[in-house]
């Protein structure tokens, strides 16, 4: 892609991405001549653009004489023209004052998530660690009323899940406690994905009464929800900021943006499976059209991948395509590595 531009090109491109994200307004030639100070004419500036518009990296709207960059030239800019920005000590500052006081991980990602999308003014999004890999340590099974049981799950990694059983009638203290202990026996100290495949097999012949064997046939039955939990709790494994320093952007002044935008975000299987695709992938930037849910074309999503352990978790920012993606990378980049070294 960038084989193709020039210099004086890339002078130009850089120039109306750089001034289209700071008005949201389309970049003129006059407006580019006077404000970078280029030695080019704003004669020789228009013709530029109208070459970068012929090639897909400008297009301007039929009301305007100016320019928009495309999701291409967005490309081009994140990988090639853009410096990189210094996060500053203030942001810095206010990153580790919001995350140092928490210490469980789902508060750690739902503060860095909040905090992101203050600093960068777009809607800051997380994923939990994926906890496939994550090994049990032990489990507990306490009576939660007559007709289920809360299955705590302590994992070695330092999480603790709980998830309700539920069970056809109240089961007699001594068989639940028979049943804990030939979980613990049989299961502790393997992944969770081993535990969901192998369960059955693990179980055969595990049952000293009756009793007994209806309450691990249920554990039997239900394995791939039981021990297929998410590592943070709502939104299946999905944390989101405020979207409302988002809403008030240009690009979501109209119903249709708006409500585009509120899809999204009650959309957490689409967010999450977006999220998910990250894991491990370090610092990653989607492009509004490179997205393969359409539901995300008006969109970027700029993350970084965090660990916990053998475990890994994604966080970072959703916002317009125009956005000012050095100081966000750089933001986004930070955090990342704070909330991996708090939850180490």
């Amino acid at each position: 892609m960038v084989a193709s531009l020039n210099d004086r090109e890339r002078q130009v491109l850089e120039a109306v991405i750089e001034t289209y994200v700071e008005t949201a307004e389309p970049a003129g030639s006059r407006t580019i001549a006077k404000k970078f100070g280029l030695t080019l004419s704003a004669a020789t500036i228009r013709n530029t653009m109208s070459d970068l518009e012929e090639k897909g990296y400008l297009y301007h709207p039929h009301t305007s004489a100016g320019r928009i960059p495309t999701d291409l030239a967005y490309r081009v800019y994140v990988n090639s023209l853009m410096r990189l920005a210094q996060v500053s000590a203030s942001d810095s500052h206010q990153i580790r004052e919001e995350l140092a006081e928490r210490n469980a991980v789902d508060q750690i990602l739902e503060r860095a998530a909040q905090v992101l999308g203050v600093l960068t003014k777009e809607l800051g999004v997380a994923v939990g660690p994926t906890l496939d890999e994550a090994v049990l340590e032990r489990l507990e099974l306490l009576q939660a009323g007559s007709d289920r049981l809360l299955l705590v799950l302590t994992l070695k990694s330092g999480l603790v899940r709980t998830i309700f059983v539920e069970v056809p009638s109240r089961l007699a203290p001594e068989i639940v406690v028979q049943v804990a202990l030939v979980l613990n026996e049989r299961l502790a100290g393997l992944r969770l994905r081993e535990i969901r495949a192998t369960l059955s097999e693990r179980l055969r012949d595990a049952a000293p009464d009756a009793g007994s064997s209806e309450l691990l046939n249920i554990f039997i039955q239900e394995a791939d929800d039981l021990f297929d939990v998410p590592a943070t709790g709502a939104g299946g494994g999905v944390v989101l900021g405020s979207a409302q320093l988002l809403a008030g952007q240009p690009e979501f002044a109209t119903k249709e943006r708006l409500q585009g935008l509120l899809e999204v975000t009650e959309r957490r299987d689409v967010l999450r499976e977006a999220l998910a695709k990250r894991l491990g992938q370090g610092l990653t930037i989607t492009i509004g059209s490179e997205h393969q849910d359409a539901t995300l074309a008006p969109f970027t999503l700029v993350t970084a991948s965090y660990r916990l352990g053998p475990l890994a978790g994604v966080i970072g920012v959703m916002g317009p395509t125009r956005m000012p993606y050095d100081k966000i990378m750089a933001l986004v980049d930070h955090t990342s590595r704070l909330v991996g070294e708090l939850l180490e």
